[in-house]
């Protein structure tokens, strides 16, 4: 990328794309036969602490978990209607329900499951964390290719591609337009399901590491009973999350940047064969939709420049 363009992302919403910069974002859905967009503002970091390496990772994951949020209810509202907007009640509930399936599902069903398997975390950490590893990453597979069936995530999909090509035309230095953008490929190595997936690997090696840790610097922790060390170990695997992310997004960056090299090429391999079921080829109309947000966003931050 060319030093006089800023850094691009972005996700699909409902009928629409949310695109963000370094300071701003816009979100632009399709309404009938309208484009109509929103743009917000990405809080500024002004601790130096917050952008050193491995702990930027967990702060813009944090930041786009918000945005992303923020982004997604709003295109819900613009496809129901005003009527059927929803409350900071009924929206908080949702987020709370959302964040409990993801701990039982893709944290605690896989550690107790391999604890039932027969197989003892503190005896045989590589194993044990293979195994649970494995097994969220499964269910994590097997819910993404369940609901690819489902008429609205298709959809969805397809403005996922429709992000990912404008986002390539643009670093490629491209105009965008129709004929530009619809020549690239729906799947770009820097992708969100690419970096859930390198979280998923990247867990297995850290939490590989912790049982071994805690047997050195508690010597009494073998002592202790069985289930109290299971309830030791657990809640310290959901604290080292913000780790694990920031290890993530750090190899996530690199691998984008070093494409040309067979290393990098094979780590973000996985997760481009991964987004060949979460995008799908977008249409014209869809197109023009995350055609409309970046350009809206890249004028929104030219202009922010110059003050």
């Amino acid at each position: 990328m060319s030093q006089n363009k800023i850094n691009v992302g972005g996700q699909a919403v409902i009928e629409g794309v949310m695109i963000r910069g370094p300071g701003k974002y816009v979100v632009s859905v399709r309404k009938g036969k309208k484009i109509i967009s929103k743009e917000g503002r990405i809080p500024s970091k002004p601790a130096r602490f917050l952008k050193l390496p491995f702990v930027r990772g967990f702060v813009n994951l944090a930041d786009m978990l918000v945005i992303g949020i923020r982004s997604l209810m709003w295109s819900a509202e613009q496809a129901a209607g005003e009527k059927e907007k929803l409350s900071r009640k009924e929206i908080s509930l949702t987020l709370l329900v959302s964040v409990g399936f993801v701990i039982l599902f893709m944290i605690a069903l896989p550690y107790f499951l391999t604890h039932l398997f027969g197989f003892a975390e503190e005896k045989q950490p590589l194993i044990f964390n293979l195994i649970d590893g494995l097994i969220r990453i499964v269910i994590f597979l097997a819910y993404i290719f369940a609901i690819s069936f489902m008429k609205d995530v298709k959809v969805l999909f397809q403005y996922h591609g429709a992000e990912h090509k404008a986002i390539h035309c643009y670093e490629h230095g491209k105009n965008l337009s129709q004929e530009n953008v619809r020549k690239f490929t729906t799947l770009h190595p820097r992708c969100g399901t690419s970096f859930l997936l390198l979280v998923f690997i990247v867990s297995i090696l850290v939490f590989s590491i912790l049982p071994s840790v805690m047997l050195h610097y508690l010597p009494n922790f073998s002592a202790l009973n069985p289930w109290l060390r299971k309830g030791i170990l657990f809640p310290i695997r959901v604290l080292l999350i913000p780790l694990i992310a920031g290890i993530s997004y750090e190899i996530l960056k690199l691998s984008d940047r070093k494409q040309d090299n067979p290393l990098f090429r094979l780590i973000s391999a996985p997760g481009l064969l991964l987004q060949r079921i979460t995008t799908q080829e977008p249409d014209k109309s869809q197109v023009e939709v995350a055609i409309h947000s970046l350009d809206r966003l890249l004028k929104i931050e030219k202009n922010q420049f110059r003050k």
